[in-house]
């Protein structure tokens, strides 16, 4: 008898150990009558908890905002990583895009060749990182040494030559040149004595200040360079990154909500990557095109406003002014009509990148119009400065698209069209809910109106083209 039960206690206990090895389901049963009476009330209770936590938060909102704020400090070389690894992430898809498929043709470990490739295309784009770092240092660093030197011995000369030249000038006797003349003569004295005395105490405060500002520097230097290191190991990794994430979405998501998450990630990576990318390339274009023609038109200060020019062009719409206008001053105190022909070549290049530069690199790569560009860099540059003023047009791009799918979604689920050329001013939903065009409409009139009624030739063209 002992013999016989053996087995079936093996085959028992081998059940057992399967059961309890085996990943369980969870939430395969659905929920008693307790525990749905019981969810009912928890609801109620989260909702008043979460109101007062809510208003808790509002009034501890500054303490909120420093502990966000010391939170960001912590991680700012992982944030400044990842956006060097986004950055550099074009030069090491683009090394993958070549050196993959020549390396699968002499290598037969696939694995080999990935690390080969993404070992060479992470190389390159620190190679290149580099080398643009220390050719703005050479570049930037000596011109703008030179070009404050060059103001702090030359700026006041200056401004004598032109008081003289002012009241040299054969102007009528009259109240007006009087008052003009005191006005000059009166600013240039008191920018004179700034220089020489206001000056002097606010250089003295920026070198009691110089070794806070020292230490500053050298610790966002510092997490710049761990940045650098955090982007080579994001750009190593990117896959399973990505891997893990898009499991994430679907572990907690539906699917369809899962969908809709990657897809918006997706357009955002798209609207980002497009435009920050290709405004980068505008810029430097930009850069190397302003540096040629004040070179060839004999500018002073030349590499310090080509790259001013440059770098402010990241910004779309009022980059090229905002770099235009110090620069033009720099160069008008230097020599007058030179600052003049600053500023039509500037209208120039700017017209020449408007028009064609501009459109080629970047295409519609955000989708929004030129008051939608306005708003979004008005309301980023209010809230979040100069990096504000950068990244918001494509974020807003990226909300511009959201909604205009959601509404593109509504419009659908009531039969309506979803292009904007639809309605216009005549064309209009009836109480049934049916779309009338424009065309519809005037026929309509046409026929209700009375006999007799006088109509000028064409009339009814020109409504229909209107509608249109």
């Amino acid at each position: 008898m002992n013999s016989e039960r053996e087995p079936e206690k093996k085959v028992t206990m081998k059940r057992q150990e399967a059961y309890y090895n085996n990943r369980p389901n969870i939430g395969t049963k659905g929920p008693s009558k307790l525990r749905q009476q019981f969810a009912k009330g928890m609801t109620f209770f989260l909702v008043v908890a979460a109101s007062i936590i809510f208003y808790f938060a509002l009034l501890r909102l500054p303490h909120i905002s420093d502990a966000f704020a010391t939170t960001v400090g912590v991680l700012k070389p992982i944030l400044y990583g990842f956006a060097i690894a986004y950055l550099l992430n074009p030069i090491v898809k683009k090394v993958d895009l070549y050196m993959v498929p020549f390396l699968d043709k002499r290598m037969k470990n696939k694995k080999k060749v990935r690390t080969i490739s993404r070992t060479a295309g992470v190389l390159a784009s620190l190679i290149v990182l580099i080398l643009v770092i220390v050719a703005l240092c050479n570049m930037l660093i000596p011109e703008l040494y030179k070009s404050i030197r060059n103001l702090v011995f030359t700026l006041p000369g200056q401004l004598n030559d032109w008081v003289n030249a002012l009241n040299g000038m054969e102007i009528s006797d009259s109240t007006m040149s009087s008052l003009l003349k005191t006005i000059v003569n009166e600013g240039t004295d008191m920018f004179q004595k700034w220089l020489r005395t206001d000056l002097l105490n606010i250089a003295n405060e920026w070198m009691s200040t110089l070794t806070v500002g020292v230490i500053n520097v050298f610790s966002e230097l510092f997490d710049l360079l761990i940045g650098v290191i955090v982007s080579v190991y994001v750009l190593f990794s990117k896959e399973t990154f990505m891997r893990q994430s898009k499991k994430a979405v679907y572990a907690f998501l539906s699917a369809h909500n899962a969908n809709l998450v990657l897809h918006f990630t997706r357009k955002s990576n798209e609207i980002f990557g497009g435009f920050i990318i290709g405004k980068i390339i505008d810029s430097v274009i930009i850069g190397v095109l302003c540096f040629v023609g004040l070179s060839l038109l004999k500018m002073p200060y030349t590499l310090l406003v080509s790259v001013i020019v440059g770098v402010t062009n990241v910004i779309p719409f009022f980059g090229p002014y905002i770099g235009a206008i110090p620069s033009a001053i720099l160069i008008l105190l230097a020599d007058p009509m030179k600052g003049v022909y600053f500023i039509i070549f500037i209208l120039i290049l700017q017209q020449l990148d408007g028009n064609f530069i501009g459109p080629k690199i970047l295409g519609n790569s955000t989708g929004l119009s030129a008051f939608w560009v306005i708003f979004a860099i008005l309301l980023g540059g209010g809230l979040f400065g100069f990096a504000g003023m950068l990244l918001g047009v494509p974020t807003f791009a990226v909300i511009y698209y959201v909604v205009q799918m959601l509404v593109n979604n509504r419009l659908e689920k009531k039969a309506l069209p979803v292009q904007s050329g639809y309605y216009d001013e005549y064309s209009y939903v009836d109480d049934s809910g049916s779309y009338v065009s424009s065309r519809e409409q005037v026929d309509q009139m046409d026929t209700e109106q009375e006999p007799g009624t006088d109509r000028e030739p064409g009339e009814k063209e020109n409504v229909e083209e209107k509608g249109e």
